[in-house]
């Protein structure tokens, strides 16, 4: 009997089962949970260890208050934004850029819900390099509001810190995430 062979000219059955072995069976959902948990528990502790270098200064002011001021100064350059030490300052009030406002919670959160996935490595990382690049011009956008929210309305920003932007970037990523899921081809087991 002829196997149907594979692109790769691997023969296969399409049941999974390969001559010579068992088929590999994808991990349960616990366990991808637990993976993902402990992944994302290790990236926040990690991150906590780096207070006061220059890995969190690099998070704080490289990657969250530069390119929002350049930002707003590209959309509103009248009003003089500058970045100084992790600030955005600007005449008429600005906002401080602290630890979860640069956006690594996000990074950390995509991070390990792509290495906890049923994806195959290409998939795994292309879906992970684009979720980056989504969450951080989603974390800008949410930088920028809340720089011309705390110069007009104070309840406002605080309404949009603390509740609502938090809950449409962790969405928006969510979306994006199961977007990727369905597209791609699942791996039959976790590490492809």
């Amino acid at each position: 009997m002829d196997l149907p062979r594979s692109e790769t000219g691997v023969p296969y059955m399409p049941d999974g089962y390969q001559p010579g072995g068992e088929p590999a069976r994808p991990w349960p959902g616990w366990v991808r949970v637990v993976i993902f948990v402990l992944c994302y528990v290790l990236l926040q502790g990690l991150y906590a260890q780096s207070a006061g270098t220059a890995v969190e200064r690099f998070f704080l002011v490289e990657v969250g208050s530069k390119p929002a001021t350049q930002l707003i100064s590209w959309i509103n350059p009248e009003i003089g934004a500058r970045t100084q030490a992790g600030r955005i300052v600007a005449a008429g009030g600005g906002i401080s850029i602290a630890n979860g406002c640069e956006g690594t919670d996000i990074y950390f959160l995509l991070a390990a819900a792509f290495i906890a996935a049923p994806l195959g490595w290409r998939r795994r990382a292309a879906g992970f390099a684009l979720g980056l690049m989504l969450a951080f011009a989603l974390n800008q956008a949410r930088i920028v509001a809340l720089f011309h929210a705390f110069r007009s309305d104070r309840t406002l920003f605080e309404l949009l810190h603390t509740t609502v932007l938090p809950v449409v970037l962790v969405a928006a990523i969510g979306l994006y995430f199961h977007a990727v899921l369905r597209t791609g081809r699942p791996s039959r087991h976790f590490a492809a």
